[in-house]
């Protein structure tokens, strides 16, 4: 029973770490766009057309839209994360025996 609820735990954290770093991200990579944009110069060479290729990116994934393409991203590496998991407490296991 311990175990199960180890593993549980343990599926638990790595699924919603996984899940919300590619929205922290995102945001993070979004909010420099917008904080570099507010400079006069830099505002048409980095601040505007990187959020726009940003945008672009995460609308690729989510049929045209980029929050769709934030939550396909973060489904993804929460998926991968998991298996990540998985397998580590299968090999915890094995060398365990």
């Amino acid at each position: 029973m311990r175990v199960t609820s180890n593993l549980l735990l343990s599926l638990l954290l790595s699924a919603t770490i996984s899940f919300v770093f590619p929205m922290i991200l995102a945001g993070i990579l979004l909010g420099c766009c917008l904080i570099v944009s507010w400079l006069p110069y830099w505002s048409e060479i980095l601040g505007n057309p990187s959020a726009v290729m940003i945008l672009d990116f995460l609308a690729v994934f989510g049929n045209g839209k980029p929050f769709m393409g934030v939550i396909t991203l973060s489904i993804t590496t929460c998926i991968v994360g998991i298996l990540f998991d998985l397998f580590n407490f299968y090999r915890y296991q094995s060398f365990r025996d």
